[in-house]
């Protein structure tokens, strides 16, 4: 198989999970704006979701998140997705948004909200059994605001027992992903604040454990790829949440604030082997004042894009560079793939799989906006309940 060959048919197995929250209304923190068409309910999501993997053949998965996405028959949701064309992934809990989880959830002070917040991720659990999910997607708004508001270190051992008791109920197959947040809402302390927290964690748990990375969670100036390396050499990288931010949490698409932050990760993604199933590759967007499916097609593209450039990146050339310490060679092989444009490649990758090879077009001319503007009309919209 020639270099170009290998590299196509790596990109015709690439998948990217689409969130079910990104189908539905969002936006800032003063103001959730409406859009006409928005899916009313789950299944709607599911409907909007299949259209992206239809146009792009790379998002077969859509994650949920509970309560949001809530039904009272589950096995009937995944069969509805199955018959759309794509499957149910990962399930999406939610302990950041009731008065009891004021001061936190597994971290409360009170055994009482613990227990709450614990039997929450118990039912998504069973929610995975139903749905034939592999993986608990967890994050936490737990922390503190002020100093001596709570005991930073009991947090943590309230953590790793909630922590345990999941981790025992996952079943064959099935895995837990933590995430982490360097900060929001708390101000003063995250309970799982960085990588480093979340791997401690994920460690003493056991195999069934990773960390996902979230690319918007970090501080200014993070060197996100050099997380992504460590991770993967410790066999801890579970996945990723993609997303763009300018100052914090942004939650734009994937991309659009620094694409060559992009390449470099999944650079390292592919160089420490990640480029597999065992490492879920999923978008948390927020889709706030753009079209929602066009806006998610668009995410799909620019990873599939970034993804095209780092497998392009001359290994042999880079490795002789770097063993020779030439500084500027060694950069200039990665520049040379970052710079290289991947659209036509990634258009015959399309055409092969039987695709058009712009799925922004093809979206426009299959009528799917105009059809969900006239056809959902009554009810209550989904948005992410702020």
């Amino acid at each position: 198989m020639t270099e170009l060959a290998a590299v196509k048919a790596a990109l015709k197995t690439q998948a990217v999970e689409t969130p079910s929250w990104a189908y539905g209304n969002s936006g800032t923190r003063f103001k959730v704006f409406a859009q006409a068409g928005v899916p009313r309910n789950p299944y709607e999501k599911l409907d909007d979701a299949a259209k992206v993997h239809e146009f792009t053949g790379a998002a077969p998965t859509v994650a949920l998140h509970i309560p949001w996405d809530k039904v009272d028959d589950y096995a009937a949701l995944a069969k509805h997705a199955e018959q759309r064309g794509v499957k149910l992934g990962a399930i999406n809990s939610n302990t950041f948004q009731d008065d009891d989880y004021k001061l936190g959830s597994i971290c409360h002070p009170e055994a009482s909200v613990r227990r709450k917040a614990v039997d929450h991720l118990l039912e998504c659990v069973d929610i995975m059994d139903a749905t034939g999910s592999t993986d608990l997607k967890l994050w936490f708004a737990d922390g503190t605001n002020y100093p001596g508001q709570d005991d930073i270190r009991a947090r943590q051992d309230r953590l790793a027992e909630g922590l345990a008791e999941v981790y025992e109920r996952l079943g064959e197959g099935q895995r837990m992903l933590l995430e982490y947040k360097f900060f929001e809402p708390a101000f003063y302390s995250t309970d799982v604040p960085d990588w480093g927290t979340a791997y401690a964690h994920c460690l003493k748990l056991g195999p069934k454990a990773q960390v996902v990375v979230d690319t918007g969670h970090h501080a200014p100036g993070t060197n996100i790829e050099f997380i992504v390396a460590t991770l993967l050499r410790e066999g801890k990288l579970g996945g990723f949440d993609f997303n763009s931010r300018f100052y914090a949490d942004d939650d734009l698409m994937v991309g659009a604030a620094d694409p060559f932050q992009l390449f470099r990760i999944m650079y390292e993604v592919i160089r420490g082997g990640g480029f597999s199933p065992e490492v879920a590759f999923m978008l948390d967007q927020c889709h706030n004042i753009e079209a929602k499916i066009p806006a998610i097609i668009r995410s799909v593209m620019n990873v599939q894009e970034a993804t095209a450039k780092a497998l392009l990146v001359d290994a042999d050339a880079l490795g002789a560079a770097q063993r020779s310490g030439d500084v500027l060679e060694a950069n200039a092989v990665l520049m040379d793939a970052y710079n290289t444009d991947v659209r036509p490649l990634l258009a015959e990758v399309r055409e092969e799989s039987g695709l058009g090879p712009d799925p922004i077009a093809a979206y426009r001319r299959s009528g799917w906006a105009e059809k969900i503007v006239d056809e959902r009309v009554g009810g209550e919209q989904a948005g992410w309940g702020a």
